[in-house]
């Protein structure tokens, strides 16, 4: 059964975004982002809610078409581009969209424990407030955590205050990058 893995970057003070929806303190580097070219290839799917989707559909569809394209970001674009995508949205029209992207209204955990039973890679799960509700709903199987060497202060928290059971975990990985990024990725303890 392929597994849903919750990617996040975020501050040090646990931050994903600043209070204007900031993101420009992420520290990326090609390393870096090689690493999530080489985690991102083998993936399914990529399930994302609407603001997400949106941004990356802004940028990555034609990141690589200028003869000056970076190398990396051009490989990442690809990727993007030949993935299936799940956006969960209530303001977008529900059905097919570009970009091999299918439109869902709402998360329905029959639904995405359909999805997980079916062949392919594991998906992997951005957005906020998405996480969230997969959280909620006890739909994430994996999580890794770039944890980004800033402090922000304020913004939106990588995991809300919320109505989750506790659930144990097991740290499968740590990794630092020489750019000070650190990977903390932990699996859910089989019950």
């Amino acid at each position: 059964m392929r597994k849903i893995v919750l990617m996040m970057g975020v501050s040090l003070d646990g931050y994903l975004e600043g209070p204007g929806r900031e993101i420009d303190w992420h520290v990326m580097d090609a390393a870096l982002h090689q690493h999530m070219n080489d985690v991102l290839r083998p993936m399914g799917g990529f399930l994302s809610g609407r603001v997400t989707h949106e941004l990356m559909a802004d940028y990555w569809p034609e990141a690589d078409a200028g003869p000056d394209a970076d190398p990396v970001e051009a490989e990442f674009a690809e990727i993007w581009r030949e993935k299936p995508k799940i956006v969960f949205s209530r303001t977008l029209k529900p059905g097919p969209a570009p970009w091999h992207t299918t439109v869902l209204p709402e998360v329905s955990p029959a639904a995405v424990r359909a999805l997980k039973e079916e062949p392919g890679g594991d998906l992997s799960l951005g957005g906020a407030d998405l996480a969230a509700t997969f959280l909620e709903h006890d739909l994430v199987d994996e999580f890794r955590i770039y944890i980004h060497p800033v402090l922000i202060g304020a913004g939106k928290r990588v995991f809300p205050d919320g109505p989750f059971a506790p659930s144990p975990l097991r740290l499968v990985e740590t990794r630092a990058f020489d750019n000070g990024v650190v990977l903390m990725r932990y699996e859910r303890v089989a019950e």
